[in-house]
């Protein structure tokens, strides 16, 4: 009998070893179900539609059980009010440019585009492999807010004039739509800067209301049918290298979910950020062509001047929002660390922007 009672806890003791040894049981994916409001409309291309493809693909993932319900903009909340509707419980989750909370999030601008800053690759590198997504939760979780990147895009084009710039002289009192920290600098240059919502740009510089707008890259652009109106389309979009939105989450609800379902959501944006940057790249080359060869209308590089001018202007007002505030500071110091650490691999390990093969065939 006492060898019966030593076998079987012998038999016990390897049992507990095994399944110590053994990997814990993922979660079970949870039941997700949220009214999701964007602030770009879906039918905009390459700015507005990646979301509701982020929504197809986590949905696919967990078999149904995670659901977002897109909202178009202004259906649910207005546009531009995504962060004060999440941080309030208002709504579980939505989706926007990261920017528009500047007043109460000074440091949120940079995450949604830093003139001069990161292309998309690198600041992409930035938030997952750099630190960058660290300060980003840091930065919102006062707020209750818990914020994914889930998608970038493509330089923004400088804008759309009446008349070519040739000059800075042209900068003073020039009539301009502008947001974000982009808009700052065009002030500081001297420019008579607006936010006015993409809906409105048609008519505004059409009446001339403005004598010059942003918005967004050559598909949006198109769409928005600016190129009706002016004829002169200047790059490169120094005041958005790269456009990045976000997945903004409330806090209590984020903390609700259990990992197995955090992590379905967060590698969904990832795919997110990945077909968003792949779709931008890949449809602006036919449409600069098509204003071109359809729409008579001319692109145009900024001239060296204009764009030291702004580079001047951004380093006064980065400088005074590093002093005003500590997070700004923080965060910027990080992304430009980043970047100068970057700068020779990114300028010498890839073929110059200019370069071209003197013995290419003729077509």
């Amino acid at each position: 009998m006492l060898n019966k009672v030593k076998g079987l806890s012998a038999a016990m003791a390897g049992l507990t070893l095994v399944a110590a040894a053994a990997p814990a049981t993922a979660q079970e994916v949870q039941d997700v179900r949220w009214a999701v409001p964007i602030s770009f409309s879906s039918n905009l291309t390459a700015l507005g539609d990646a979301l509701p493809w982020v929504a197809e693909r986590v949905s696919a993932a967990s078999g149904g059980k995670i659901t977002f319900q897109v909202f178009e903009p202004n259906q649910m909340i207005p546009a531009l009010a995504v962060f004060e509707s999440v941080a309030t419980g208002q709504i579980d989750a939505g989706y926007s440019w990261m920017g528009y909370e500047r007043g109460q999030v000074p440091a949120s601008a940079l995450f949604g585009a830093t003139p001069f800053g990161l292309e998309p690759a690198q600041f992409t590198a930035w938030m997952y492999q750099a630190g960058g997504n660290e300060l980003l939760e840091e930065l919102f979780e006062p707020y209750n807010v818990h914020p994914i990147l889930c998608g970038v895009i493509s330089p923004e084009a400088a804008g759309w004039f009446k008349f070519p710039i040739e000059s800075v002289d042209q900068l003073e009192g020039l009539k301009f739509r502008a947001a974000g920290l982009g808009g700052e600098i065009m002030k500081e240059v001297g420019m008579s800067v607006t936010v006015l919502p993409g809906g409105e740009l048609y008519q505004a510089l059409e009446t001339g209301v403005l004598d010059a707008t942003e918005f967004s890259l050559p598909t949006v652009d198109e769409q928005l049918g600016f190129y009706q109106v002016a004829k002169y389309y200047h790059l490169p979009g120094w005041h958005q290298p790269s456009t990045s939105q976000y997945l903004y989450v409330n806090g209590d609800v984020w903390r609700d979910l259990n990992t197995t379902t955090q992590a379905l959501i967060e590698n969904s944006c990832m795919a997110g950020v990945t077909y968003a940057m792949a779709r931008a790249e890949a449809l602006q080359g036919a449409v600069l062509q098509k204003f071109e060869t359809e729409h008579g209308v001319e692109a145009r590089q900024l001239p060296d001047e204009v764009l030291q001018k702004f580079r001047d202007a951004t380093a006064v007002v980065m400088d005074r929002e590093s002093e005003a505030d500590e997070m700004f500071d923080k965060v910027y110091s990080s992304m430009m660390a980043f970047q100068e650490e970057n700068a020779v691999w990114s300028s010498v390990a890839y073929l110059p922007r200019d370069w071209k093969w003197e013995n290419a065939p003729a077509e």
